[in-house]
């Protein structure tokens, strides 16, 4: 073979095509550009405009292209942006230190929503409620029989999800449980109780515990879905950096999953990252 055919027969590297694709490629020339003394002119000004462009952009675009949130999910949010959570910390009303960055939001609200009405979904289980933004979403895109066990270890926080569930359309369909997930688990599995969708955004390193609970356990249905949110956790899982003791966690977990033949997955970069899981075979399992 000379050496042009083989040239031609090399693949070339894939041009970036996503939106994050670019802005890193082009990240990526500027840094290599500064590291041998480049000069910052024209044209790399006009790349940072682009970048920043990039970056900024993309969160509100998401919004304005994603259905609107419904009235109750508006007064939810809003009802827990305005609540001093530190307040509440140090005064003693909230069992752990609690922040409204902790709410699912607009996009992952709907995106749930959406998720759990297109597989069909009846009985839900949600690992980690905080004020039940999530909870809500999911239920509104339940059936009328519908049903979400929403699992809470703050008192405070399980109450003032209760009280906005109690003036909206659609939260008579969430049942609260107050009190660890993991005896909250054991206990539903012993009543027999099983689920066709399960929603985990609970402490870090609980992740693996509890996913474990629920595939040796009899709480999933047949093709069950489990979603777990923050699998991306601001980047710590992937970057080069001194993690936190939860980014070392989810990193952890991640790792567990992938490696984990019960299993398949897909972790989608929406918010902070959510991980999709299914059993593959779960018949195989138990011997049938």
């Amino acid at each position: 073979m000379n050496q042009t055919t083989l040239r031609d027969a090399l693949p070339c590297p894939a041009r970036p095509v996503t939106p994050l694709g670019i802005l890193s490629e082009k990240l990526k020339k500027l840094s290599q550009s500064l590291s041998v003394g480049s000069v910052i002119d024209s044209h790399w000004i006009g790349e940072l405009h682009h970048v920043t462009e990039l970056a900024n952009g993309i969160d509100d675009y998401t919004v304005e292209c994603t259905t609107p949130e419904s009235v109750d999910l508006a007064n939810l949010s809003r009802a827990t942006a305005s609540e001093n959570w530190d307040n509440q910390f140090r005064d003693g009303q909230t069992e752990l230190p609690l922040e409204q960055e902790m709410l699912s939001g607009h996009v992952e609200g709907q995106f749930l929503k959406i998720l759990v009405a297109a597989i069909g979904a009846s009985d839900v289980l949600e690992i980690g409620m905080f004020t039940g933004y999530s909870a809500l979403a999911i239920a509104e895109g339940l059936g009328e029989h519908g049903r979400v066990v929403a699992c809470e270890l703050d008192p405070y926080a399980a109450e003032f999800a209760r009280q906005e569930f109690d003036r909206s359309k659609h939260g008579n369909k969430i049942q609260i449980e107050v009190g660890p997930a993991s005896t909250t688990l054991q206990r539903l599995a012993g009543e027999g109780r099983s689920f066709d969708f399960v929603f985990i955004d609970a402490d870090k390193p609980g992740y693996k515990g509890y996913l474990c609970q629920l595939i040796e356990s009899n709480l999933l249905c047949p093709g069950a879905l489990i979603c777990v949110d923050n699998t991306l956790l601001q980047g710590e899982t992937y970057c080069d950096i001194d993690r936190s003791p939860n980014g070392q966690a989810v990193a952890d977990f991640n790792r567990f999953v992938a490696n984990d033949s019960r299993v398949e997955q897909v972790l989608i970069p929406l918010r902070d990252g959510i991980t999709m899981i299914r059993l593959v075979n779960r018949g195989s399992e138990s011997g049938e």
